[in-house]
């Protein structure tokens, strides 16, 4: 009951959350952590053989880049970190990013765009299968960020956010969320906002258990994802 009350003021405008409200559950935020901390590791060790195949084959594409990407992403309590993943695109992509804004497919502050011209040839098959974002796995090491948890937007989007977005910057953001196991890219921005604050009101160890294990469902040849 608790819960569904707090949801139901979040749909108002006139009431916002506060970092008190979505956090006051210590027990939950500890085994969250524990969750984790085992977890993030856990998942270097066993995947290391397919992080060093993936690191050989952006090399043999595209000698001249690096293996991984970081970009500075907005966190908890809108905090700024380097955010880790395999780089899919050329090496000069932020740089043509500004020519493709025209071209964005989705509305709200974010840029996702199903043919982008900036993807090498592996990391087409990298994003298809978010290999691409197993890197996060240091984040999460690091507590940046949360297995499970909201997107953590970049500083541009965060620019354009209103006080009623800004609420899904309360909690650490996540490697998966609610929003990538309900439709990910075939959802807009304002879709994303709720169903972030729905998790955030609702969150509990095995919610987040259950968004784990959809995510793993779905790693493999999600049409969703780019």
């Amino acid at each position: 009951m608790k819960a569904v009350a707090v949801e139901q003021r979040v749909a108002s405008s006139d009431h916002l959350l506060s970092a008190d409200q979505v956090n006051a559950n210590l027990g939950y935020l500890r085994m969250k952590r524990l969750m984790d901390m085992l977890g993030s590791l856990l998942g270097l060790i066993i995947l290391s053989p397919i992080f060093l195949m993936i690191a050989i084959l952006i090399k043999v594409e595209d000698p001249s880049g690096s293996v991984f990407f970081k970009q500075v992403r907005v966190g908890k309590d809108g905090s700024e970190f380097y955010m880790y993943k395999f780089r899919s695109m050329v090496s000069n992509a932020e740089d043509r990013l500004k020519e493709l804004l025209v071209l964005n497919e989705v509305t709200g502050a974010m840029f996702k765009m199903k043919d982008d011209p900036r993807i090498t040839k592996i990391g087409k098959i990298i994003r298809k299968t978010s290999i691409d974002e197993l890197p996060q796995l240091w984040n999460v090491v690091k507590g940046d960020m949360s297995l499970v948890g909201p997107r953590p937007p970049l500083p541009r989007e965060v620019d354009e956010y209103s006080s009623y977005d800004k609420q899904r910057l309360l909690v650490t953001p996540g490697c998966t969320g609610l929003w990538q196991v309900s439709g990910r890219s075939n959802l807009n921005f304002d879709q994303m906002v709720k169903l972030d604050l729905k998790y955030i009101t609702t969150r509990t160890f095995w919610y987040d258990m259950k968004i784990l294990l959809k995510t793993v469902i779905m790693l493999i040849g999600s049409k969703d994802a780019f």
